[in-house]
C-alpha cells in the first residue's frame, strides 16, 4: 500500500509539473514584435539576472538609463518642453509689450516659427529665462503640472503626457519587476520633467537627471524658498551626461537606451564597462504613425550614433518595424 500511494503521489507530481510546463510564459514586452530588437532587450535581462549565469550582475549594480525626448516620448515637431515655454509666452504677453517687438518673443505670438528658429540659440536661450526662471522652484513646479495636464499636440490633437511610447513604457517595466533601478538622463530641464515622471514612466523625481538653472536659497516672510536663477548652471547633454551619471549616480550603468547624437557619450560610457552591457538605439523610421528622421534633422539627429551602433554591435530599434503600436491606447 505504501508503495502504491509513492506512486501515486509521483505521478500526480509528474502531472502537475507537465500541465505547468504547458502553460505559457507572459511575455513581458507584448507591444514589441519579435524582431531582433527584442530579443537583444529579453536575451540581456534573462541572463543578468540568472545567479548561475557568467553575465549576472548583482542588484546594486543594475542601473538603466534613458534619454526622455526621442526615446521615451515624441518630440516632433519640437521638444515639449519648447512647446511648454512658448506656451508660456502666450499665456503672459500681456504683461511683457515689449515682447511683440523682440524675438523670440515676436515670431511667438505672430506664430511665425521660422523667426523663432532663426534667433538661433541666443533667442533661446532669452526664451527659456524668460519662462523658466525668476519664481520659486514650487512655483514653476506647479505651472509645469498644470501645462502637462492639459497641453495638447497641435497635430496629432493627444495630450503631450499620452504622446509616450508604448514599447517604452514595457521595457522600462520589465526592468523594474527585474530590480533594475530605472534614471532618465535628458537633456530637458530637470524641473520640467520631475513633476510628471513617477506618474508616466515609474521613475521618481531623484531618479531624474536634466539640465539644471542656477538656484539660490532665499529667506522670505512666508519662509524659505528655493529661487530659479536665469544662468545656466549645468547643460545635461553630449559629455555632459556621463559627467551627470559619474556624479548624481556614482556608478556605470550596464544598460542605456537613448535615439540622438546626444546621447552617443552616455551609450559610449555604458558600453566601457565591464561584463554584459545592452546599448539601445531607437531609431525613428514610422513617418505614419509617428515621424521619420535621423542623420540630417535638427531635431533629434542620429548620424555618428548609427554608424557607431553598426560598428559595435548595439541595438538598433526600427520603430515601424518593431513596434506594434506607438503609443498606449
Amino acid at each position: 500500500m505504501i508503495r502504491i500511494s509513492l506512486l501515486v503521489l509521483l505521478l500526480t507530481i509528474l502531472a502537475s509539473c507537465s500541465q505547468t510546463e504547458k502553460q505559457p510564459i507572459a511575455d513581458p514586452l507584448p507591444s514589441w514584435n519579435n524582431n531582433a530588437s527584442k530579443n537583444a532587450i529579453i536575451e540581456f535581462v534573462t541572463s543578468t539576472t540568472d545567479s548561475n549565469s557568467k553575465s549576472f550582475i548583482p542588484l546594486e549594480d543594475r542601473i538603466a538609463v534613458f534619454d526622455n525626448d526621442g526615446t521615451l516620448w515624441s518630440e516632433r515637431p519640437l521638444y515639449f518642453q519648447f512647446e511648454f515655454a512658448m506656451d508660456m509666452v502666450r499665456m503672459h504677453a500681456k504683461d511683457h509689450p515689449e515682447w511683440r517687438k523682440e524675438q523670440p518673443f515676436k515670431g511667438i505670438l505672430e506664430n511665425d516659427p521660422n523667426a523663432v528658429m532663426a534667433s538661433g540659440h541666443e533667442g533661446i536661450g532669452k526664451l527659456l529665462v524668460a519662462t523658466h526662471t525668476g519664481m520659486t522652484n514650487s512655483a514653476f513646479r506647479q505651472t509645469v503640472t498644470n501645462w502637462i495636464d492639459t497641453a495638447r499636440h497641435d497635430q496629432t490633437g493627444m495630450l503631450y503626457k499620452d504622446m509616450i511610447y508604448q514599447p517604452m513604457l514595457e521595457v522600462l517595466a520589465y526592468l523594474q519587476t527585474n530590480d533594475f533601478k530605472t534614471y532618465i538622463v535628458s537633456g530637458g530641464s530637470v524641473i520640467f520633467m520631475q513633476p510628471w515622471t513617477e506618474d508616466i514612466y515609474g521613475i521618481p523625481t531623484e531618479q531624474v537627471i536634466g539640465t539644471r538653472f542656477t538656484l539660490e536659497y532665499e529667506m522670505t516672510e512666508k519662509g524659505p524658498v528655493i529661487m530659479r536663477s536665469p544662468s545656466l548652471d549645468f547643460l545635461n547633454d553630449k559629455g555632459g551626461k556621463p559627467i551627470n551619471i559619474s556624479q548624481i549616480i556614482g556608478k556605470r550603468p550596464v544598460a542605456a537606451f537613448g535615439n540622438s547624437d546626444g546621447d552617443l557619450a552616455m551609450l559610449q560610457y555604458t558600453s566601457a564597462g565591464k561584463g554584459q552591457r545592452l546599448m539601445v538605439y531607437i531609431h525613428h523610421t514610422d513617418a505614419e504613425r509617428e515621424y521619420a528622421y535621423d542623420r540630417k534633422s535638427h531635431i533629434g539627429k542620429l548620424d555618428k550614433g548609427l554608424d557607431e551602433a553598426a560598428a559595435k554591435g548595439w541595438t538598433v530599434v526600427d520603430m515601424m518595424n518593431d513596434w506594434k503600436v506607438i503609443y498606449p491606447n
